[in-house]
Formats: structure tokens, sequence, C-alpha cells
């Protein structure tokens, strides 16, 4: 819709079953930021710092909380959550270009592959014997899917995803470019210093409506099964090792490494560069910030951080010595305190 004929204020108002204040029947064709945005596009107003981009947009609409509409005349569609409701306007304006059903005459499908009609298959896949693929699959240009792999119904897989065998992907999911899902574990046992693999026997399962990340890596269970759990959302880069398990909704951005057989709660949100060690657990609801390496288990929903913050260098290499003397400072410190413990209880 987005670009062609668009929808109406009231369509629109009607989509997120909101106020609408102003002109029902202007048309909305595509989505800007304030600053660009002009007559047939909407934009979004969340933050106090941009007031005085609202004040001077030319936009069509402005979607905005009802307390910061006061005193713009403009066409607005009032809303407790802008960016959401943003969200849902542009994936109406912009919907995933249709894709013909059928398979390519260059993708080589196993005869024991049991493709949906209305799926469609692109050019120079490869499809093994014993994959299913549901209603509504796109498989892009290059694709890779191993035997016995299931998708769900309306999955979309990008140009280039490899997908290894038994693999389980729910409905509605979508993985970008480069992602392989069911590669083996980090799994070796050590005999006289040498590496022996240990064969990695899980699968990969995968629920709905969960995104993949370009160039994500998430490896088969070893034993068991490696379980992302419907609505996770990942990021480009990211590292999911064998055996852990991401509970439904959470989400994780660009380069989070998660070691083996750790597990991840619902609702939890892991940002940038995350690192997460193996065989912990990490309760729902929890948010770790940026860069932050996870040690043990964490066990109660909250914000956490770990790390230091960019400094000057020079500042940098004087905290760097002081932080080998910690422990030296601590034991000295409880000294101290004893010392004037035993000097109080003497004056007393």
């Amino acid at each position: 819709m987005g670009e062609v004929g668009g929808l109406s204020l009231r369509e629109l108002a009607e989509l997120l079953a909101c106020e609408l204040r102003g002109d029902p029947d202007a048309r909305i064709h595509g989505v800007a930021p304030l600053q660009n945005a002009g007559v047939g596009q909407i934009s979004f107003f969340a933050n106090p710092r941009y007031r005085s981009f609202l004040d001077a947009t030319e936009a069509g609409a402005v979607i905005l909380r009802p307390a910061d509409a006061e005193g713009y005349p403009g066409n607005v569609l009032l809303v407790k959550d802008p960016y959401l409701a943003y969200a849902r306007v542009a994936e109406v304006l912009y919907p995933p270009p249709p894709t013909a059903a059928g398979i390519h005459p260059t993708a080589v499908v196993d005869p024991a592959a049991e493709v949906d009609a209305t799926a469609a298959v692109g050019p120079h896949c490869v499809v093994e014997a014993g994959v299913r693929l549901a209603a509504g699959v796109v498989v892009g240009a290059g694709c890779f899917i191993g035997r016995d792999t299931v998708l769900g119904a309306g999955t979309r897989l990008m140009p280039n995803v490899t997908l290894y065998h038994d693999t389980r992907i729910g409905s509605r999911v979508l993985i970008h470019s480069g992602a392989v899902i069911g590669g083996d574990g980090f799994g070796f046992a050590n005999e006289h210093g040498r590496w022996v693999k240990i064969p990695q026997l899980g699968r990969v399962i995968i629920g709905d409506d969960v995104e993949v990340g370009a160039n994500t890596t998430i490896d088969r269970g070893a034993l068991e099964d490696t379980i992302i759990e419907e609505g996770v959302k990942l990021d480009n880069l990211i590292m999911v090792a064998h055996n852990v398990q991401i509970g439904a909704h959470s989400a994780a951005a660009g380069c989070v490494g998660i070691a083996g057989s750790a597990r991840i709660g619902r609702h939890c949100t892991l940002a940038g560069g995350v690192g997460i060690v193996g065989h912990l657990e990490i309760a729902d609801n929890v948010h770790v910030t940026g860069m932050s390496m996870v040690t043990h288990s964490l066990t109660e929903p909250g914000v956490y951080s770990s790390g230091t913050p960019l400094m000057d260098n020079r500042d940098w290499r004087k905290s760097s010595v002081r932080f080998k003397q910690l422990d030296d400072m601590a034991r000295r410190l409880r000294e101290l305190e004893k010392r004037i413990e035993r000097l109080n209880t003497n004056e007393g």
C-alpha cells in the first residue's frame, strides 16, 4: 500500500483503535522522520528532545500522545505508545513484496520433500528428502534446507540461509541472509592433548513469530534440543550455542554470545555485545546492558550491568593500575576498621 494508494487517516485510526484529530480523509502513503516528512507521509513523536522537529514538521499526520498534541495544529493520531503505533502503521503501509508460488527451475528439490502448492522456492535452492514446507513458505535464492527439516506456515527465509538437518521452524518466522541454524555445537573431549569430537545429536527448535538476524548462528543440541521459544527476536551476528534455551518474547541485540546450556527466561533483553557463560539460568524479565559479562545465574528480575564506561586513555591507565591494588586495599581497610573498633572498645 505504501507509495501507491495509501490509506486514509480514518482507516489508520480504525487500525490503531485511537482518536483522530484532523482531516479523516487525508491520504497517507508513506512514513518519514519528522524533519523530512511531507504531505502524504506520517511520522511519530515520542521524545521531548525533538519538540522543535514536531513544531516545524510538514508531515501529513503525526502519531503522538494526547499530552504532546496541545498546541500542534496538524493532523494527529492520539495513542499511548507512539513508537508501537508507528510500527503497526509502517507494517501496513509497507507489506512484504508478493512472491509467486512455485519452485524455480534451478532449485534442486528431492522428490521425497513435501512442498505446499502455495510455497515458493527460489533459484539455486537445495531442499533435501523429508523436508516439509507449509503453506505460504518463502525460500529465498541460494538457501539450503537439510533433510527432515520442517518450516511452518508463512515462514520466510531470505537468500542464502542454511538450515541443517532435522531443524524445526514454527510459523511466521523470518530468517535473514547468512544465518546458519542447526550446525554442530562446540563439543570436544580431550584425550592426552588431542581433541575428540562429540557427536551433536540434538536439534534446533524455533517457535512461532521468531526473527533471526543476518549471519546469526544457532547450534544444534548435543543430546537435548536447542530451543528458541515463540516471539524471540535475535539481531545480526549472534552466537547461540548448543542446548541453549531462550524464553518467549525475549530479544538480543547484535554480537551477543550465549554459551552452551544457558537458559534465558521470558521477556528478557540482552543489549549489544553481552556475553553469557554456559550452564547458568536467567530469570524472566531480566535486562542486561551492553557489553556486560554474565558469569552467574540471575534469579531476580531487574536491570544488570558490568564493565566500565569509556574514559580518557590516561585516566583509564591510572584506573587499571588501581584495579590491581583493590585486593590489597580491601585487606588494609579491614585492618583499619578492626583497629578503630578496638580503640572504640577500649575508650568505652
